[in-house]
């Protein structure tokens, strides 16, 4: 019984060796990927210097009304497509279909 206590702790702790070997990076499996620990040249990215485009628009959100319902400030607020030339200066702005209602409690009046 005690022999085979031993040969059952030897087959797990080879086991155990052979799965540590596969998972560690020099394993065969692991051949065709590059593990480096050459810290002495960090990749470094370039940006790249390259300005947004100008005939592409900027969806911004306006406030269009506020008025007060029920104790409720209401405000709803309409998107809109703005279109910048480079210096930033807006060209034109046009309003989309959708828009956002926000609802919330006026604790001004309590």
């Amino acid at each position: 019984m005690k022999s085979k206590n031993v040969i059952m702790g030897l087959f797990l702790l080879l086991i155990i060796a052979l799965v540590a070997y596969l998972d560690s990076p020099f394993s065969i499996i692991n051949k065709d990927y590059s593990y480096t620990a050459d810290v002495s040249e960090p990749a470094v990215a370039q940006p790249i210097d390259e300005s947004p485009p100008t005939d592409v628009p900027v969806l911004e959100e306006k406030l269009e009304k506020r008025e007060k319902v029920d104790g409720y400030i209401v405000e709803t607020y309409e998107e809109y497509e703005v279109y910048k030339d480079k210096n930033g200066k807006v060209i034109k702005s046009e309003p989309t279909s959708k828009t956002d209602i926000l609802r919330y409690w006026d604790y001004s009046e309590h």
